[in-house]
């Protein structure tokens, strides 16, 4: 019997659904690595950056509209035509603003029917599509920001500003470079998509199996082995994926089935990935887009910002794995009995995906290359070492290069949407002067006292984030919150991190936890239950960000002395405060030794705030003190001879 081909009303379907979304994804990734590489310079051709911006965001809103549903966690299995529509009017558009940019450029100041045209055309689809890519909670303060420059000059009190018609509001939405096509925008799509683009390569390739074969050989066979595969497979992955998110789901699946079935409970089990899998964004190498955008918006190289970040994230891992080492000794947690990958084989195997990482280092570090460029070299890198040897029978070929790139691009997609909302409010504050008016605000509501404007900024940071993407919430915290910090005389890296790291803090903080609930439909474990737990062993990031504020040597600012001076006291801070956490150490500690133990780190966190010199006592004092505990704990489990449970690591 002849085959049957797919009916004819089936086509249109799957090139809507399909083929349109994946050619306009793989034009994204080829449009941003032609301009990464300056092909346009090379060639004479004279294209101003905004034509490229303009291309990169009709092509996001096509491939929007056509994939992602208008109410959210419907089923897509046709495009209905309004969102057709929709789709081929935003890509025309943008396409026409590409192409005819420099003489809109000359109509805007003039405000003609077509420049209004595009402006209400260009907004609206870029809101709505930003309520598709990310939710109703940032839609709404894009919207909010947006009304108010309608009516910014009825608004009385500290945050009156100046006012603005629509057809003028919108035109400076679209067209402005303060706006849609200002900075978020540029570093989404060269910087972002670059990097995007090297971890799509390296998973295509086998890469991402052989980071958890190296996970599960390192750490499966030591005690609270399940746990440990979840932290190092979520430190290497998340510094690929840079989102909490969508680390908890792709780790999440293999780790969080290993700890249910070595012990732990579903809540700890959850709590673990989730909290794991939030740190990735603070990890080296690749810090997800955050990272990126701040180093663009204070002007620095993103190698500053990567330096600044390796202190305060190894501490956050190791934080997490003394806490998780404890629970398994305090809960007698199995060592894995399946059997495991040998660390030898898992490298002679996979070795070779250690060689992008070296040469993405080089280019950054050596060559001082800008980041995407130096990512275009890991992603070349990568073709060479994935297509001759690859890894668990993946290699790249032509057709997994060009998978890759398309998958790059989709990926991009929610974040082009998420960037063009934040251009809005970026635009709105430009336009109306409300980011002055909120950094006096912010300061006066602190009353001129510097711990006090932190702490309230630390909640604002944390209640905006809730239920945003990281980047989403990094802008608007670093419109909104950063300034005020700075203005207090904060310096501007150590005020973006504190912002940074409470705003990630949003991913496992009650009640709109995300990376928290994402884990727990993973482990099956209560949400509000996961997000508590979460807060406990994540304890560290609500802390060290006022440390640092306090001792810039914790972002590696200083002198060698004075790095040396943070990094002690931070280590037995952190390991004290741990192990008062969990109340275990050889055996249940009293609730008077946790309350020492906790006091004793705090201080030695907290005495980083004076002088190198003056810190010296303190710090000795407060190590002394917890170290004497722990002795003190341990001679009398000796003493009571209680068993090991199985040998820590």
């Amino acid at each position: 019997m002849a085959e049957t081909g797919p009916a004819p009303e089936d086509a249109p379907k799957g090139l809507l659904l399909h083929r349109v979304p994946a050619l306009c994804a793989g034009l994204l990734t080829v449009i941003a690595i032609v301009w990464v590489l300056e092909i346009p310079s090379r060639l004479d051709i004279a294209v101003f950056i905004e034509q490229m911006l303009a291309a990169v965001a009709g092509l996001g809103l096509c491939v929007a509209f056509l994939t992602l549903p208008a109410r959210a966690g419907a089923a897509r299995d046709r495009v209905p035509w309004y969102d057709a529509a929709a789709a081929f009017a935003g890509l025309a558009v943008m396409l026409h603003v590409a192409l005819s940019y420099e003489r809109l450029l000359v109509d805007v100041s003039q405000r003609t029917p077509e420049t209004v045209a595009i402006g209400m055309i260009v907004t609206l689809l870029f809101l709505e599509g930003l309520r598709r890519a990310a939710g109703p909670a940032l839609f709404v303060v894009v919207v909010v920001f947006t009304a108010y420059a309608l009516f910014a000059g009825a608004i009385p009190g500290a945050l009156q500003g100046r006012s603005i018609d629509w057809d003028n509001l919108v035109v400076y939405l679209a067209l402005d470079t303060n706006a849609l096509l200002g900075t978020p925008m540029k570093v989404g799509a060269t910087i972002v998509v670059a990097f995007i683009l090297m971890g799509q390569l390296l998973f295509a390739s086998g890469g991402g199996a052989f980071f958890t074969d190296i996970a599960m050989a390192l750490m499966g066979r030591r005690r609270g082995g399940a746990a440990k595969i979840s932290v190092v497979a979520s430190a290497l992955f998340g510094s690929i994926s840079g989102t909490a998110v969508s680390n908890v789901v792709s780790t999440g699946v293999i780790t969080i089935p290993l700890m249910r079935q070595s012990g732990y409970s579903a809540v700890q089990a959850g709590a673990i990935e989730a909290v794991a899998s939030t740190g990735g964004q603070l990890m080296p190498p690749i810090m997800g887009a955050s990272a990126f955008l701040m180093a663009e918006l204070l002007q620095i190289s993103y190698v500053d910002v990567m330096i600044a970040a390796v202190l305060p994230s190894l501490l956050y891992y190791f934080a997490v794995f003394v806490q998780v080492d404890l629970l398994a000794a305090r809960d007698r947690i199995a060592v894995l009995g399946e059997a495991l990958p040998e660390a030898r084989d898992v490298f002679r195997r996979g070795w070779h995906f250690l060689l992008p990482f070296a040469v993405l280092l080089y280019a950054l570090f050596e060559m001082q290359l800008d980041p995407e460029v130096a990512a275009l070299y890991g992603c070349a890198a990568i073709v060479v070492a994935g297509g001759l040897r690859g890894y668990g029978g993946s290699r790249l070929g032509p057709r997994e290069i060009v998978g890759a790139a398309c998958k790059a691009g989709r990926v991009v997609i929610e974040l082009v949407m998420i960037l063009g909302g934040a251009g809005f409010v970026i635009g709105v504050l430009n336009v109306t002067g409300l980011g002055f008016a909120l950094t006096l605000f912010l300061v006066d509501l602190g009353g001129g006292n510097l711990w006090v404007l932190l702490l309230v900024a630390a909640g604002v940071c944390i209640v905006l984030g809730m239920g945003m993407p990281t980047i989403g919430v990094y802008i608007l915290l670093a419109t909104l919150v950063a300034p005020a910090i700075v203005e207090s005389g904060v310096k501007p890296l150590a005020a973006h991190m504190f912002i940074f790291y409470f705003g990630m803090m949003s991913m496992i903080t009650p009640p709109i936890a995300m990376a928290a609930f994402a884990a727990s439909t993973i482990s099956r474990g209560g949400p509000w239950q996961t997000g508590w737990a979460s807060m406990s062993l994540g304890w560290l990031a609500y802390v060290v960000p006022f440390a640092f504020i306090a001792a810039p040597a914790l972002l590696l600012d200083g002198s060698a002395a004075r790095i040396l001076e943070a990094a002690v006291a931070s280590v037995a801070g952190v390991y004290f405060v741990s192990v008062a956490v969990v109340g275990f150490f050889g055996a249940k500690l009293a609730a008077a030794a946790r309350l020492v133990l906790a006091a004793a780190g705090l201080g030695s966190f907290s005495a980083l705030m004076f002088t190198a010199e003056i810190a010296v006592l303190p710090i000795a004092g407060a190590i002394a003190a917890g170290t004497a505990l722990l002795l003190w704990q341990a001679a009398i489990v000796r003493r009571q001879g209680r068993p090991g449970v199985t040998r820590a690591g």
